[in-house]
């Protein structure tokens, strides 16, 4: 076995800025976590966990799945509930079915969105986790609506 060169890219998915990729060709079942920034391209069925960290939907993905982040972009398809800290934005050719709970939000036209919009103002409250995740959506009013 060779040893590895020089010219491998060191990793650039690290906590200081880099951001991990999952792309088109991969497919994840389960439960997703981590510190580090995710951009998912390929799909995703299960739980995708990144409390501080901002997790985007590339064009092509496709997420069955409860998503908590500090920030969500959504370029592709997901199904399941949104819960960011700071902000969720649908593009215009992304599609959410499911809850959203976030300070801030932002759908533009063209995007397809179905289900519920919680907006938190204190969204950085330090008491979160995914059971109080849970139970704001089962304590609340479901409404409908489609952007």
């Amino acid at each position: 076995m060779a040893p590895m060169d020089s010219t491998y890219p060191p990793s650039a998915s690290t906590s200081s800025g880099g951001t991990a990729r999952l792309g088109a060709s991969l497919h994840v079942k389960g439960e997703i976590t981590g510190n580090e920034d995710l951009a998912i391209d390929g799909s995703v069925e299960g739980l995708v966990h990144l409390e501080d960290r901002k997790l985007t939907v590339g064009a092509s993905a496709r997420v069955t799945a409860d998503v908590i982040a500090r920030e969500v972009v959504v370029y592709g398809n997901v199904k399941g509930n949104l819960r960011a800290r700071d902000r969720i934005e649908i593009k215009k050719d992304g599609s959410v079915v499911g809850d959203l709970t976030t300070a801030r939000i932002m759908i533009e036209d063209g995007a397809y969105f179905k289900g519920s919009i919680e907006i938190d103002k204190a969204g950085d409250s330090s008491s979160d986790s995914s059971s109080d995740f849970d139970k704001s959506y089962s304590s609340r009013s479901k409404a409908t609506s489609a952007v």
